[in-house]
């Protein structure tokens, strides 16, 4: 009798296990996105993108020195380029913390963290120094997909000595606007 309860008993607690399985649980899929007045869209990897500079020597800095360069992109999608008014030009703008030694370097984004002694050079796809708060040079669309290339390197404050370039992490942010004519 007490077999034959136990075996219930079993049968029973894997009855309630094989039921919760075939319910296979369940969870959400949240959706995010925006919708601009613009010729373009933006592909979503190009909104929140990071960018590593990996571990930079602190005697490569040295006087203005400057780490690897690295690149990003700001990668546009479906450019319409012949809807009114016609918009086939594209300017960015990127914002941030000002950099530099004083901290008041428009060429220069700044960082946070431990690190000091350095700041963020960027450079639009000429290889020309971007100025924060300041349009980028124009750049022409064409109809479809296109790709505005820009590149970045960690530069050493002008002056410094090895001294003065303190070790330790960063993170900077800079934000990008387009604007079309």
């Amino acid at each position: 009798m007490k077999l034959t309860k136990l075996a219930l008993a079993a049968v029973l607690a894997f009855g309630v296990t094989s039921m919760a399985n075939a319910a296979g649980g369940g969870g959400n899929v949240n959706f995010k996105g925006s919708i601009i007045d613009a010729p373009c869209s933006i592909a979503p990897e190009s909104l929140n993108q990071e960018v590593d500079f990996g571990a930079v020597a602190n005697t490569a800095l040295v006087n203005g020195g400057t780490s690897a360069v690295q690149t990003f992109k700001i990668k546009l999608l479906k450019c319409d380029i012949t809807s009114v008014p016609v918009k086939n030009k594209v300017k960015v703008k990127f914002t941030g913390a000002k950099g530099g030694a004083a901290g008041d370097s428009d060429e220069l984004l700044g960082i946070t963290g431990d690190a000091k002694g350095a700041s963020i050079a960027m450079f639009d796809g000429s290889n020309q120094p971007i100025k924060l708060g300041v349009d980028t040079g124009v750049t022409d669309l064409i109809a479809g997909d296109n790709t505005l290339n820009f590149s970045s390197v960690l530069k050493g404050h002008t002056g410094t000595v090895l001294a003065d370039i303190k070790e330790g992490t960063f993170t900077s942010i800079a934000t990008f606007a387009l604007t079309y004519q």
